[in-house]
């Protein structure tokens, strides 16, 4: 239902408009809003409801209905000239009407693309809401989230409805405190790309609104609305994913996940027990920071060996007895590109479980 601060501030509107007072009451006779009291003639709302008339003249007052679906809502009185106060009121009493079908249009709407997120909806009920509420259901989308810093206390979800404001294929929304969903309708074209601009537009529109620490991840594009729930479940795994293995990224596709996205799926004593095999009793962490710096490089470099010396500042001959070093105590040589996968598998699960651990649920 709509807000009575919404119905207050369109009277007020309409007042400084047409220099005429009016009062919005329910059925029951309860004031909901009004530019002037008009408890006076309540009572004679309450009557006028119940009658057969759509509006009424009583005590020089204009009375007027308003209806959702049929169904008598609210009573408008407007009070004014009596040459103009019946047609200002009559216009008044249309703009109501049409904006309380406007914002259970809304309503309606984010309810079921709630529900299609949460995977609520039988597959049925999808194509048969999506033509009630007239959402083409054949269109590629995808979904973009955004964590939510300081959840309910942050104003993220009305900034981002602003940044798509007056785009009724896009749908904003949330399903919990943390997090801001928006399902996005693509063109035909490069969607992959127009998802990427679309998520670097609005994680820049969050930023210059002074919201820190944003941090923005997107599904896949899918092609029909009843797998718009699948885009949504990548993008919350991108979201949680890119927190352990690209924490440097503010922007992350489920796409550029990789290996991580399968490493996240393991369960820790799995992982425990691969660790035990790779490093025996020791961890990753035993390495000092020289070393560390060595291996990063050296995967960064594809494995080339004069190219990484050459980036470290240091002979290669010292990068070859880093290697040696790392091979005796951990039997895995990252030259050896089976071994290299070994390696940079082992680090990233070590990195998966360091986070769990420190993971707050």
């Amino acid at each position: 239902m709509i807000s009575n601060q919404i119905l207050q501030n369109t009277i007020d509107g309409l007042k400084g408009i047409a220099r005429v007072e009016f009062c919005v009451l329910d059925v029951d006779g309860n004031e909901v809003a009004s530019t002037v009291d008009m408890s006076s003639v309540s009572r004679a709302a309450v009557e006028f409801a119940a009658s057969p008339a759509d509006s009424q003249e009583v005590q020089g007052y204009q009375f007027f209905k308003i209806f959702d679906e049929q169904l008598l809502e609210y009573v408008l009185i407007a009070s004014g000239p009596a040459e103009d106060v019946y047609t200002i009121g009559k216009m008044a009493a249309f703009q109501l009407q049409n904006l309380l079908v406007a914002y259970k249009e809304r309503f309606d709407k984010d309810n079921f693309v709630k529900n299609l997120l949460l995977d609520n909806l039988l597959l049925v009920d999808i194509y048969s809401r999506s033509k009630k509420l007239h959402i083409q259901t054949d269109v590629p989308r995808a979904v973009l989230i955004v964590e939510v810093p300081g959840g309910r206390d942050s104003n993220v979800l009305e900034l981002a409805r602003a940044h798509y404001r007056g785009n009724g294929k896009d749908f904003v929304t949330e399903v919990d405190e943390n997090n801001v969903i928006i399902v996005k309708e693509l063109t035909d074209g490069d969607s992959l790309k127009e998802m990427d601009k679309a998520a670097k537009a609005l994680w820049s529109y969050l930023k210059k609104e002074g919201i820190r620490d944003v941090r923005v991840a997107y599904g896949t594009v899918v092609q029909e609305i009843k797998e718009v729930s699948r885009s949504y479940k990548e993008a919350k795994m991108a979201l949680d994913v890119g927190k352990i293995f690209f924490d440097e990224r503010e922007i992350i596709a489920y796409s550029e996940l990789g290996i991580g996205r399968l490493i996240y799926q393991l369960p820790i004593p799995l992982c425990k027990m691969f660790i035990r095999e790779i490093f025996g009793g020791r961890s990753p962490d035993d390495f000092d920071e020289e070393m560390l710096s060595t291996i990063d490089k050296f995967f960064e470099n594809s494995l080339n060996v004069s190219e990484t010396s050459r980036q470290l500042f240091i002979h290669r001959n010292t990068l070859v007895y880093r290697l040696d070093k790392l091979q005796k105590s951990t039997g895995l040589d990252l030259r050896i590109f089976e071994d290299a996968i070994t390696f940079k598998i082992a680090l990233m699960v070590v990195k998966y479980m360091k986070y769990m651990e420190n993971a707050d649920f």
